[in-house]
């Protein structure tokens, strides 16, 4: 029997529902706030109510922001004419510490995955070819994981992409990226030599 006031469990079961935090973990969470001054818990409260409202999606990239556009597609001095394709916002925080890249990005939110139902019009790839055909774009950038999925989405762009925009430079990160890894946990340096080492698909 759960020892547990019913609300303490609702706390406990809502933090298990984040990505890598277990029962255990979530436990540890919720009795670390309880011990907390009760400012801490309110400070916590209302800085997680106020992203929900006032934090949104680029416009332009699905990036997250305050504005309509990012501060990185917002940015003068950044190519606007050079866009690098992710999969998840978590991709550009660990592409931008490698200072390697002055472009601009657009975010799949996903990758092609047709057995789990996940297929080209659930991704923002449309939102990607109207912004090519509303900017002068030199190079697209295909900086996807180097997993089944991201092999598949990769090669269903590299394809449209060529023959919908022959002009349009596309090159794919170099493969300084374990096979099977994720950007989010690759190294600066690694992420910077697979930058500049791109190849052309």
């Amino acid at each position: 029997m759960n020892q547990w006031p019913n609300n303490l469990n609702k706390i406990i079961e809502l933090f298990s529902r984040l990505p890598g935090i277990g029962p255990k973990t979530a436990e540890r969470l919720v009795f670390y706030l309880l011990n907390q001054e009760p400012i801490f818990s309110q400070n916590l409260a209302a800085a997680i109510l106020n992203a929900g409202e006032a934090i949104k999606k680029c416009h332009q990239c699905h990036n997250w922001s305050e504005k309509e556009l990012c501060l990185i597609c917002a940015d003068k001095n950044r190519d606007q004419s050079v866009i690098t394709v992710v999969a998840e916002q978590q991709d550009v925080v660990a592409l931008e510490k490698t200072h390697a890249f002055g472009g601009v990005y657009h975010i799949l939110e996903g990758y092609l995955n047709p057995i789990e139902g996940i297929m080209p019009e659930k991704l923002n790839i449309k939102k990607l070819f109207e912004r090519i055909n509303s900017q002068k774009i030199k190079e697209i950038i295909l900086a996807l994981n180097p997993t089944i999925e991201g092999e598949t989405t990769a090669l269903y762009l590299t394809k449209i992409l060529k023959k919908s925009y022959p002009n349009i430079k596309i090159t794919r990160l170099a493969r300084g990226l374990p096979q099977g890894g994720d950007l989010e946990y690759a190294d600066e340096i690694t992420l910077t030599n697979a930058f500049k080492g791109r190849t052309v698909v």
